[in-house]
């Protein structure tokens, strides 16, 4: 059993306040218009044994779409809880916009995402939005009800005001992992914080995107000193090492964001992670279930040295159409076995392009594609069979080879690993390559513990070419790809083109605004502040 699993059926979210609310067809919906909550519930926050139900809501935001299992009682209304989910929907516009992943369903404005077509309009990407701005208005409420002044009004005193304050820097880390997110993909957007008060007449100001860098930046810095030690939380609970790995990221792609590289600051906090006894998961049970492939098995939360920060499922008490839920059964389809990935059925929705499939040697264990029946091009973007099925995610347990803890074969156990350690070693020695004060001789190490595991040959020298490639083998469906890209200048433009992009069968060129999503139409007309991406 997960250590720190979110049932949907008993978390305070009630309490939290009013439910964001998206329509695709109007601008009348105040929280909409308004995509920042304030709850008044005060009261809970008097009674300690309210605060991990309180803090589990900040994590849920993250795994579920609803309030009832099955993401019944959506967050977001006018879009299905489990579509609009914010890994499931962070997914699709990090993975399947990119070579690594595209989907056969006809969903509404889905099918732009494939052709990176989408415009202001686009519900899918409107529902991240509101994901990513109901988190942070959760996470400002945690945050603003537990300054000292009030947890000392409130009589938390002794080891409870010890958690309390733990719990606070976890919310601010939450928080600054959204604002990462709108930063990555919206660039300028609306900003608010715990001192925000909503319901008036004063509409959240907008910020550009250096400066939502800077203010991402100070709030890991902060709190980096007041979360726990690594390995030292509960799992799945973020501690330093989780803000030292997002901080990373940061500063891996902070010409992007600012101009200004910053790859010294990714080798000191990529050292950090490395230094705090992280290890590959390494362990074997069989020839087709090795260290790589437990990290994505039903029991991946068990005796995992690698994984530096998750998103928790659970077949039973997380019951979610997104998550793994999504990724299991949306990458099975064909003549494929359900029962073979611990599941009911496929619902034959994601397959990988064949520029994909080319950047594998047939001996790398990472590149597990499942061909009977299907084509390696894809003609017809609708049909599952176009396109090699890509074997990453599994309800089956590495331990037994039995399926998770869902009888029925619904929902899925796997938990997505946000953050771990092989992203690290190749965050080190990308940053090397690009002048940052790391050590090449390192680096080389690092990426060939990557390479062994897969059973590949080592390389001998580090290019910003291999490395790009070697990130998409280590970091497949891990909603790294599209900001890989975007940092190397190859996600739009003609420099590297993969099927249907563009919207052309081979690919075509994509202007280069489109590095950035729009911001929503319907919060545009609403909040005069924001002003719309270039080029939408």
């Amino acid at each position: 059993m997960k250590l720190f699993n979110i049932n949907t059926r008993t978390v305070l979210a009630g309490a939290l306040g009013a439910i964001l609310s998206f329509s695709a067809g109007s601008c009348t919906q105040d929280l909409e218009r308004e995509p920042i909550t304030e709850a008044s519930s005060t009261n809970l926050y008097k009674d300690f044994s309210n605060y991990p139900n309180l803090l589990a809501k900040l994590y849920g935001g993250l795994a579920v779409g609803g309030q009832e299992g099955g993401d019944g009682n959506s967050d977001i209304g006018g879009i299905d809880g489990g579509f609009s989910s914010y890994m499931r929907q962070l997914y699709t516009l990090q993975v399947i916009t990119t070579d690594e992943a595209k989907i056969a369903w006809q969903d509404g404005t889905l099918p732009q995402m494939n052709t990176m077509t989408w415009t202001p309009s686009n519900e899918f990407i409107a529902a991240l939005y509101y994901r990513i701005y109901g988190e942070i208005a959760f996470t400002n409420e945690f945050i603003r009800n537990t300054t000292e002044e009030k947890l000392a009004a409130n009589g938390i005193t002794g080891t409870d005001l010890d958690e309390a304050r733990y719990m606070r820097a976890e919310a601010r880390f939450l928080r600054a992992q959204s604002y990462y997110h709108a930063l990555d993909l919206f660039g300028n957007v609306p900003f608010v914080d715990e001192n925000y008060q909503s319901g008036g007449s004063v509409k959240p100001s907008r910020i550009e995107r250096a400066a939502l860098f800077d203010y991402v930046e100070s709030e890991l810095l902060a709190v980096e000193q007041e979360l726990k030690a690594p390995r030292t939380n509960q799992y799945g609970r973020a501690d330093q090492a989780a803000a030292w790995t997002l901080l990373a990221r940061l500063y891996l792609n902070a010409k992007v964001y600012t101009g200004t590289e910053r790859n010294n600051e990714v080798i000191t906090y990529t050292t950090k992670i490395i230094n705090a006894g992280y290890q590959l998961k390494n362990d074997i049970r069989d020839d087709e279930n090795f260290g790589y492939q437990n990290l994505f098995m039903a029991d991946n939360d068990v005796n995992n040295p690698e994984v530096i920060f998750s998103i928790n499922y659970d077949g039973i008490k997380t019951r979610t159409f997104g998550g793994t839920t999504f990724l299991v059964h949306a990458a099975v389809g064909g003549s494929m076995s359900a029962s073979e990935f611990g599941i009911n059925s496929g619902w034959g929705g994601l397959r990988v392009t064949k520029s994909f499939v080319n950047l594998f040697s047939e001996d790398d264990k990472r590149g597990r594609f499942y061909t009977a029946g299907q084509s390696l091009d894809i003609n017809d973007l609708s049909n599952f069979k176009d396109g090699y099925a890509f074997i990453k995610y599994k309800n089956i347990r590495f331990s037994d080879g039995k399926a998770g803890s869902d009888s029925k074969g619904d929902f899925v156990d796997a938990d997505i690993p946000l953050y771990r350690l092989g992203d690290v070693y190749l965050m080190y020695a990308e940053a090397t390559v690009r002048g940052g004060n790391g050590n090449m001789a390192t680096a080389l190490q690092y990426v060939n513990r990557l390479r062994d595991r897969a059973g590949v040959t080592p390389v001998v020298n580090l290019t910003l070419d291999f490395l790009l490639a070697e990130r998409a083998r280590e970091l497949s469906w891990e909603m790294t790809r599209r900001t890989d890209l975007i940092r190397y200048g190859r996600y739009t433009g003609s420099s590297y083109l993969w099927q249907w992009k563009g919207g052309a069968k081979e690919g075509a060129s994509v202007p280069e605004y489109r590095n950035l999503f729009p911001i929503p139409a319907n919060d545009i007309i609403a909040n005069s502040n924001l002003i719309q991406n270039p080029g939408y």
